[in-house]
Order: C-alpha cells, then sequence, then structure tokens
C-alpha cells in the first residue's frame, strides 16, 4: 500500500494549521508533539514563530513589561512579527516557544487628548478588572482609522492547569470612538475551555455586543465605560451559567437513560446526578463561574 508524501509546501500548511488550533495554554505543548513527528527542527522553528505570533494575539496572551501587564493583539502590531506597547513606549517581539521578549526597542507616541483619555480609560478599567478577576490583566490601547480615534480595551484572565488536564481563558474586547456627545460601544465577550481528562472536550463562547454610551466630560466617559463593561460582563456569565446547568442535567439524564439490572434496591438518582456533575463539571468555573473569586467549575 503506497503512502503519498507530503511537499514542502504542504507540511508547511498542516503544521501552521495545527498549532494555530491549539487551545489557549497549550501552544508549547502542541509544538513539542509536532516535533517528535516531523523531525525539522528547521522547518518546525519557522512556522512555530509564525503560528506563535497568530497564537498570541487570538488569545491576548498576557506580558509583564516595566511593572505593566501587557496584552498582545492584533491591535497593538507594528509589523515584522512586532508589537508596540502604550506604557512603556517599547515595541518589541515575543518569542512564545521560550516565553521571551526580544529585539526590543523605543517607539514614540504623539501625546494629545486622546493618549489623556485612555490612560483616564485604563485606571477605571483596571478598578473594575481588580474587583472581579483574581489574577485578570487589562490594557487600553488607542489606534486612528481615517483621520478618527478610538481607543480599544482588553481584558484577559486566564487558569491553565495541564498537570489536572484541564484550561479555561475569559476574555473582552470593546472598541468605541472619541465623539463629543455620543458614543457607540462594539464589544465582544469569548471564553474557551479545554478539558481532556478521559475525554476530549472544548467548550467555546462568545457574544457580540453594541450599546451607547453618553459622552459628558472624560472622567465621566471613563467610569459610565467600566460600568458598562461590568454590567454586560456580569449578564453574559449568568447567561453561561445557565445555559451550562441546563445542558450538564440534559447531557446527565440521557446518560442513565439505559436498562439497568434489577436490584430490588431503592436508586438514589438526585445522589448520583450531583457526584456526576462534581466528575465532568469541576473546573471551568475557574472562567466565568464567579470572576471575583474567579473560577471553579465549568467543565
Amino acid at each position: 500500500m503506497s503512502r503519498s508524501v507530503l511537499s514542502r509546501k504542504e507540511k508547511e500548511r498542516v503544521i501552521r494549521r495545527l498549532l494555530i488550533q491549539a487551545p489557549p495554554g497549550e501552544f508549547v505543548n502542541a509544538f513539542d508533539d509536532l516535533c517528535l513527528l516531523i523531525r525539522d527542527e528547521k522547518l518546525m522553528h519557522h512556522q512555530g514563530e509564525c503560528a506563535g505570533h497568530q497564537h498570541c494575539q487570538k488569545y491576548s496572551v498576557p506580558l509583564c513589561i516595566d511593572g505593566n501587564p501587557v496584552l498582545l493583539s492584533h491591535h497593538n502590531v507594528v509589523g515584522d512579527y512586532r508589537f508596540f506597547d502604550y506604557q512603556s513606549k517599547l515595541s518589541f517581539k515575543f518569542d512564545l516557544l521560550q516565553n521571551q521578549l526580544k529585539d526590543i526597542q523605543s517607539h514614540g507616541i504623539i501625546r494629545n487628548e486622546t493618549e489623556y483619555l485612555r490612560n483616564v480609560v485604563l485606571c477605571a478599567l483596571k478598578l473594575y478588572v481588580n474587583d472581579h478577576y483574581p489574577t485578570g490583566n487589562c490594557n487600553v490601547l488607542r489606534k486612528s482609522v481615517k483621520n478618527k480615534e478610538f481607543l480599544i480595551a482588553c481584558i484577559e484572565d486566564h487558569s491553565y492547569e495541564t498537570r489536572d488536564c484541564w484550561n479555561g481563558l475569559w476574555k473582552s474586547k470593546w472598541i468605541f470612538q472619541i465623539n463629543p456627545f455620543l458614543t457607540q460601544v462594539t464589544g465582544r465577550i469569548f471564553v474557551q475551555a479545554h478539558f481532556f481528562r478521559a475525554v476530549n472536550l472544548h467548550i467555546e463562547i462568545s457574544k457580540d455586543l453594541k450599546e451607547s454610551l453618553e459622552v459628558v466630560n472624560q472622567a465621566q466617559l471613563a467610569l459610565n465605560f467600566a460600568r458598562l463593561v461590568e454590567e454586560q460582563e456580569n449578564i453574559f456569565q449568568a447567561a453561561v451559567l445557565e445555559e451550562l446547568q441546563e445542558l450538564s442535567n440534559e447531557a446527565l439524564r440521557k446518560i442513565l437513560r439505559r436498562d439497568l439490572p434489577v436490584t430490588r434496591t431503592l436508586i438514589d438518582w438526585q445522589r448520583i446526578l450531583s457526584d456526576l456533575n462534581l466528575v465532568m463539571y469541576p473546573k471551568l468555573g475557574y472562567v466565568i463561574y464567579s470572576r471575583s473569586v474567579l473560577c471553579n467549575w465549568i467543565i
């Protein structure tokens, strides 16, 4: 039986696709496993660098520069695999495989009213994140598109417990334009969990939002924005927990709906359901259940 041999371009495409599909917190594990299969160090290093750059943007990988958290995203990419941090005013490359900053350079910014507002919004957002996430990170970026100024606020928190066979991520992104009286906030909340003990279970949940925000002054805008984020994320959290509870009850009942031997003993179905819930759904709540005590329930 003949086996088709992949060309180099096909190998690159397959490797990159597999690495990009790696769940949050598992990129290095996926890379190491592929290295054992491919046995081409040069090819893997190049594809690992390209895919790692995309992975950082997709999952808002957090870094710490000069004591300040930085979230990597496509909004602070400045080309040539480089990212830019508004707080430290540095641009850099990030090697995800070695978890290391490289080629750090200074990068100036224009100081104007929008930059001042960015700092005010960041302060308000930090207060919210500190109250609701145990190890959360946030960034506020600014971007100019066709002479229009935008602020982009990013939030991230995660728990990667590879030894316990689960990983979970919560992240959100909020964008609004700097307008005089009223602005529209566009948001997206995203949750992903991976449970791989005995089964390989992936959960991805997201929601897109659009809300209006009144602009009075900079301080009031920052406070109203933080309240808006808190309200929408709380609503999303409650809805996800309710849906997961309904899903778990329905799935467990289907599992138990089968022929059982006659034992002439009373079966405590409620206790069995409770025990199975504890076994099957112990973890992802680290990302959803209580973001103030963030996270100990979902999968």
